[in-house]
């Protein structure tokens, strides 16, 4: 039996295939456009309805993480790197010829299809789990400060080290850089 459009898997049918439209305008204008600032607001769009997805896949923590890290931090980031950025960069910047276009469809195409043959013949195994983790925060929270505590400090080091690049980079201004 097939579920009407008001009936609640209807509905969430509905609310899936929206935000995977919303994530693929994102990604079309990110990629397609020959502006570098509508180019991230592509991108903030896709990224947000990736965070839909994560919530919509009962994931809010990893959602908010999207939100938080891709759209607050990346996005931003790359805003202030146009900004800092000279005035005549993207006029030195070269043509994309016809060809080039073609081979990158051509090459992506194949990636697609590589990457959609070994999920429908490929040897799935169910993993041998014991405890299923709930998402919930306290299990989150216990997993990264137990479990995953050294990738979790390497991230840290990670993000210290960017930031205090930037900062360098802020300092110096646009002329010294």
């Amino acid at each position: 039996m097939n579920p009407s459009l008001f009936s609640p898997e209807g509905l969430a049918g509905v609310i899936f295939l929206i935000l995977i439209c919303v994530t693929m305008i994102g990604a079309i204008i990110a990629t397609c456009t020959t502006r570098l600032i509508r180019s991230v607001s592509g991108l903030a769009v896709c990224f947000v309805g990736v965070a839909g997805l994560y919530y919509f896949l009962n994931s809010p923590f990893v959602a908010m993480m999207e939100l938080l890290i891709y759209v607050g931090a990346v996005c931003v980031t790359i805003a202030f790197a146009i900004m800092l950025a000279e005035p005549d960069e993207a006029k030195q910047a070269r043509k994309i010829t016809g060809l080039s276009g073609g081979l990158a469809a051509i090459c992506g195409g194949f990636f697609a299809y590589a990457l959609a043959y070994a999920a429908v013949n490929g040897k799935w195994m169910t993993p041998a789990v014991k405890r299923v983790n709930d998402g919930s925060l306290k299990e989150i929270g216990l997993s990264l400060l137990t479990r995953y505590s050294m990738v979790f400090e390497l991230v840290s080091i990670v993000l210290l080290i960017a930031i205090v690049g930037a900062l360098v980079l802020a300092q110096s201004g646009r002329d010294k850089a």
